[in-house]
């Protein structure tokens, strides 16, 4: 393989415009995320989609599966502030620990001082 010009007209190594090819066509990947989640009750959103409450996913024996590219994560309870966050799957299991927090009208969660 010839390795190909740089920006500033010096030639790359060969590893590195072969590392170049591999990442072009390297597959997006997708994976899944375990909840651990206070309360447990809380609901999950995928992308604005209900999917369950937070003690479906929390990883036994399974997560919450995510495709290809970036995705909303949402977790509400009624009382509660939401929590909302994105996030792109590497293809490993990823472990999101959420903690809501009680507006002024809901009971404090259990196990809350």
């Amino acid at each position: 393989m010839v390795g190909v010009l740089s920006g500033c007209g010096r030639k790359e190594p060969d590893s590195v415009a072969k590392a170049r090819e591999l990442m072009a066509g390297a597959k997006p990947t997708s994976g899944d995320v375990s909840l651990r989640c206070v309360p447990e009750d809380a609901e999950v959103y995928l992308d604005g989609v209900l999917q369950g409450v937070c003690s479906d996913y929390a990883g036994n024996p399974r997560g919450l599966n995510l495709g290809v590219g970036l995705h909303q994560i949402e977790v509400k309870k009624h009382g509660y502030w939401p929590y909302t966050t994105y996030y792109e799957p590497s293809g490993a299991r990823a472990r999101l620990n959420v903690t809501l927090r009680a507006t002024e009208s809901a009971p404090p969660a259990e196990g809350t001082p």
